[in-house]
């Protein structure tokens, strides 16, 4: 049914459940797992001082990395297939654009992520994600 299932993480409470839950489906399914990590681009729009971008830049891909090895990990105690991918942009896009470029069958997603910005019951990329994919959303309340 979902042969690839794209689980997009932050390394918030949220997305480490959804991570579970994106484990349990796929191991039931056979499917193979694609963590996704974007280093938000427009958190720091305006930003003057390139030096700064670039400190932020690299704490990030830092957080990036034990947030892709949390989901790497997760999935190996499962033995369930898992990709890593780290990508730089807006979030909501790069998830839909990563699902469409790997042809995933399913998005698995928490409800909010590590802003903490609750828009009534969704953070504010999974509400985007949710309205504008065109490959179904699983929703995970973390």
């Amino acid at each position: 049914m979902y042969k690839k299932i794209l689980i997009p993480t932050d390394g918030s409470a949220p997305a480490e459940a959804a991570i579970k839950e994106g484990i349990k489906l796929a191991k039931a399914l056979g499917s193979k797992i694609y963590g996704l990590y974007v280093i938000d681009i427009s958190a720091f729009a305006g930003i003057p001082a390139e030096a700064i971008w670039e400190n932020m830049r690299s704490l990030l891909e830092e957080e990036g990395k034990k947030a892709l090895e949390r989901v790497e990990k997760l999935a190996d105690t499962k033995d369930v297939k898992c990709k890593t991918i780290m990508k730089e942009g807006v979030p909501s896009k790069e998830i839909i654009s990563t699902a469409e470029e790997i042809k995933a069958g399913l998005i698995v997603m928490g409800t909010s992520g590590k802003s903490g910005l609750n828009r009534f019951l969704l953070g504010s990329v999974t509400e985007k994600v949710v309205r504008t994919s065109k490959i179904p959303v699983l929703v995970i309340r973390g």
